[in-house]
């Protein structure tokens, strides 16, 4: 009988070798408990994202300090703290507050806290994210110099949930030509465009098509999540 630690190794052996080796594959393990993580972890894995900042904490304290740990669902301001000492990458910079406020804490942390700003180009309303123009507009403004302990490294996006692969595509192109366009005309010391984080269980073959180059598979990796109460 197969175990579900055979199960996760096998889960994550298969779709590294569907992607290309510069592809960084972050295992989404959110509402998952220690041991898959621990299972995924005893397989070699080391990119893991979470999405809520309490729980993102409490199982930082409990595993290997090697992780790396990516925060990437929507992230409120007085929830940095929680995450501040530790966090690898956030993907989910969404507004010009929370930047102020991630740069506060790193500066009590004593650290630089590598960014992602979060572009919106889905047609849910329900989804975060600057727009293109406001994006364009923070990087061109001067309030971005100030933050110092703060390295913006790319974008993320999420795509529409459709089965409409040619829009899905659409959206994550246009998420490429902002990537692209940013790195040829902003030149400003904390803002380096190297990863454009985009593809999710349901589309990240798309994504890796339009340029991503990181990866965000929660379900194929673990099954699907059981919430606790």
């Amino acid at each position: 009988m197969e175990t579900l630690e055979n199960t996760i190794s096998q889960n994550l052996l298969q779709i590294k070798k569907q992607i290309p080796s510069h592809i960084t594959l972050i295992a989404v393990s959110k509402f998952q408990p220690i041991e898959k993580i621990l299972q995924a972890y005893n397989a070699g894995h080391r990119d893991f994202g979470e999405n809520y900042a309490q729980e993102l904490k409490q199982k930082y304290e409990q595993l290997p300090k090697d992780i790396r740990w990516h925060f990437i669902g929507h992230l409120q301001s007085n929830k940095v703290k929680y995450i501040a000492s530790f966090v690898y990458l956030i993907h989910s910079i969404d507004n010009l507050k929370l930047l102020y406020e991630v740069n506060k804490q790193a500066i009590k942390n004593n650290r630089v806290i590598n960014c992602l700003l979060q572009i919106h180009i889905a047609k849910e309303e329900t989804k975060f994210g600057f727009d293109i123009d406001e994006c364009r507009q923070v990087l061109k403004s001067s309030e971005i110099q100030q933050f110092q302990n703060v390295k913006i490294l790319g974008l993320m996006g999420m795509a529409t949930f459709t089965n409409d692969s040619q829009q899905i595509k659409n959206e994550f192109l246009q998420l490429k030509n902002l990537f692209d366009e940013i790195k040829q005309t902003i030149s400003l010391p904390n803002v380096d465009m190297k990863i454009l984080s985009m593809g999710m269980s349901n589309d990240y073959p798309i994504a890796i098509e339009c340029g991503s180059n990181a990866i965000r598979i929660g379900t194929l990796i673990f099954g699907e999540r059981k919430k606790t109460n």
